[in-house]
């Protein structure tokens, strides 16, 4: 993941252990190797949370990269085979009209509770963080956290694009959003998810979501739909950090990988 962002700002794919037949998508749009990013970022700034599922091949990360000088929110997950990367899968915010918030100047240090590691007689298998996390999407299907079960630490919040949305402190209708198992939510009952890294050492499931219609608020809401990708810190048995980048996208887009 370091060779693959600094090969980023140093506008240099070779600097990076792309395999000879390595995939890249940006905002689930097929990009040769050297678009996107790749020509445009010009810094790495301090704010980074890795995803590393050994077990899978995976590596992931939030991070705020500076394109041009401007800071941007961005996703990325690459699969890696024989010490290859062979998928590239990123997504990149670039102000309050994709992503509906937008604050990286809040990110400027990976949030402690997202990065620290659990204390190991604290972590679960693997297994059991993907289904715990797997409650969150299914809460909102549903339209309640309470019904299906997510079990939140007192502790527990929620950032939405640096936003503060949920948990001590939150700015989304405070105090009733303090709360994050019984705070009031939407009933998208087309959202999907999947898995892409279960860090196992760090407590730490990251989902990819589409989160269907009615997602977005307002007139722009119109054809589209939330998607993200969401990290969740997860350990004792219980969720103690939520974390999303978050971008707007045409209805039924998908993520351009399965």
């Amino acid at each position: 993941m370091t060779r693959y962002l600094g090969s980023l700002v140093a506008h240099d794919p070779k600097a990076a252990p792309l395999a000879p037949q390595v995939r890249v998508t940006e905002d689930a749009k097929d990009i040769a190797v050297g678009q996107g990013l790749w020509a445009t970022a010009s810094r790495l700034t301090p704010f980074r949370t890795d995803f590393l599922d050994v077990r899978a091949g995976v590596a992931a990360v939030h991070a705020v990269v500076e394109e041009n000088g401007a800071p941007i929110l961005f996703a990325a997950r690459l699969k890696v085979v024989d010490r290859r990367i062979t998928e590239i899968e990123t997504m990149a915010v670039r102000n309050v009209q994709e992503g509906v918030l937008f604050a990286p100047a809040s990110l400027a240090q990976p949030s402690p509770a997202m990065v620290a590691p659990p204390r190991k007689a604290e972590l679960m298998p693997r297994e059991q963080m993907a289904e715990m996390a797997l409650r969150y999407p299914g809460g909102l299907r549903v339209g309640s956290f309470e019904k299906s079960n997510v079990v939140f630490a007192a502790t527990a919040y929620r950032l939405e694009n640096g936003v503060r949305m949920a948990g001590p402190g939150c700015t989304f209708r405070p105090p009733s959003c303090e709360n994050m198992r019984s705070q009031q939510i939407p009933t998208l009952a087309e959202i999907t998810a999947r898995v892409v890294a279960v860090d196992e050492e760090n407590g730490t499931v990251l989902l990819w979501m589409d989160f269907g219609k009615g997602s977005l608020p307002g007139p722009q809401s119109e054809g589209k739909a939330l998607v993200t990708f969401e990290a969740f810190k997860i350990y004792g048995g219980q969720m103690h950090a939520v974390e999303a980048v978050l971008e707007g996208a045409p209805a039924g887009t998908g993520s351009g990988w399965r």
